[in-house]
């Protein structure tokens, strides 16, 4: 796998929040980096979360196009991880030994399984190390 850290679905969102400006600056540069260098990637789930965001909960939500375009030009060339059996067996071992929600442990399994050395997320305690893995949550200088 190429991705050397992993983004959360929030770090996508926050590219369109024009609402929250430094840290839709923060989740561009991190998205363009990953495009540009291959050093970035998210997963299936990623995905999956993404899409009902954008097409359903942005204040303006994104048209199927829009959509589209996004799925082919950002997720589909990031998305590393897809869904399997070991993935959920995985998130279920995380989930019992961290005491993660299980969808959050889901995450964390795919960024492990891309082997990831950052997770990127707001969502997660930043610092807490997992195995060979960082959560970072890049908005906290602001």
């Amino acid at each position: 796998m190429n991705g050397n850290y992993f983004l959360d679905t929030n770090i996508l969102v926050y590219t369109f929040d024009q609402t929250q400006l430094e840290k839709q600056d923060i989740a561009k540069q991190l998205v363009r980096k990953a495009l540009n260098t291959r050093s970035g990637c998210i997963s299936y789930q990623v995905i999956q979360e993404f899409l009902h965001v954008a097409s359903r909960k942005f204040a303006t939500p994104l048209s199927t196009a829009d959509c589209q375009n996004y799925l082919s030009n950002v997720l589909e060339p990031l998305c590393e991880v897809f869904s399997s059996t070991a993935l959920f067996h995985r998130a279920l071992e995380i989930s019992s030994r961290w005491q993660f929600a299980f969808y959050d442990s889901l995450i964390i399994a795919a960024a492990l399984s891309a082997e990831s050395r950052i997770l990127y997320s707001e969502d997660l305690q930043h610092d807490q190390k997992i195995d060979d893995m960082t959560i970072i949550n890049p908005f906290l200088s602001l």
